[in-house]
């Protein structure tokens, strides 16, 4: 009765061990979980700046608006009969 007891003892023990500390343990659940959250946290940023640039790019393809602003901010482009004025502001002298 001794001899079962014993293994049953030591089967206990090695499935604890597996539980708490071998592969598929707690631990590394909760390792796993915090992963996967940090990886959707980075898929969402991913995914809004995706979404952006695919609202420029359609904005870009349709309209003539985005084009001139770029055109303009970018390029420093004028239209014709247009007149660019640059006023830089003087820095005192030290």
């Amino acid at each position: 009765m001794k001899w079962i007891s014993a293994i049953l003892v030591i089967l206990l023990l090695s499935l604890q061990y597996k539980l708490w500390v071998g592969q598929g343990s707690f631990a590394e659940v909760a390792h796993l979980e915090q992963a996967i959250k940090k990886q959707k946290a980075t898929n969402a940023e991913l995914h809004e700046r995706n979404a952006a640039l695919d609202a420029e790019v359609k904005d870009l393809k349709k309209g003539v608006a985005a084009i001139e602003e770029r055109a303009r901010s970018e390029l420093g482009m004028v239209k014709k009969d247009e007149t660019f004025f640059q006023i830089i502001d003087e820095q005192p002298k030290k």
